[in-house]
């Protein structure tokens, strides 16, 4: 992959297949920062890919830094951008994939992504504090470690990772 700068973000373009590699800090910079966004919107773009071209490309690949093959994601869960993500290192976006995820961000999708998921933590900790309030039980502002510690069941374990969630952070 051949080094490119975008705006004044550092990148690597693969000139084969025009993907662009964006470590973590790089794409941070680029979801938040509007100069950034409007370099990306002033690269060059191509026909967009049809549904075959897409089934086509269907691939898993593998992370330019370690090697393991990276997870498919929409990104923000709701772009309709799949992307590959290695958690440790970065992201690979497809040719214009950074571009389409840069027109989702300045459409507001990205502020809207952040605050559909704080609507739903919220309603889910209604629902525990709800769940818990109609059984007698007290616990709900208690550590995670509390239900594993005595061994109590599935619906618990889930209050432990929302929990978790909105407490230890």
């Amino acid at each position: 992959m051949q080094a490119v700068v975008i705006g004044t973000t550092h990148l690597r373009e693969c000139p084969k297949c025009e993907g662009i590699w964006a470590d973590t800090d790089s794409l941070q910079k680029i979801c938040a920062d509007r100069e950034q966004q409007t370099a990306v919107l002033g690269i060059p773009s191509s026909l967009p890919m049809t549904e075959n071209d897409f089934e086509k490309n269907l691939r898993y690949v593998p992370c330019p830094v370690c090697t393991k093959l990276m997870n498919r994601v929409a990104f923000a869960h709701c772009s309709r951008v799949v992307v590959d993500v290695c958690r440790a290192h970065g992201t690979w976006f497809d040719k214009d994939e950074l571009r389409r995820i840069v027109e989702f961000i300045r459409a507001g999708g990205l502020d809207q992504a952040r605050a559909d998921q704080i609507d739903e933590l919220e309603r889910k900790r209604q629902q525990l504090r709800t769940a818990q309030i109609a059984s007698g039980s007290d616990t709900f502002m208690e550590k995670p470690s509390y239900h594993a510690e005595r061994g109590m069941g599935i619906a618990s374990a889930a209050a432990d990772l929302i929990n978790s969630f909105l407490f230890d952070k």
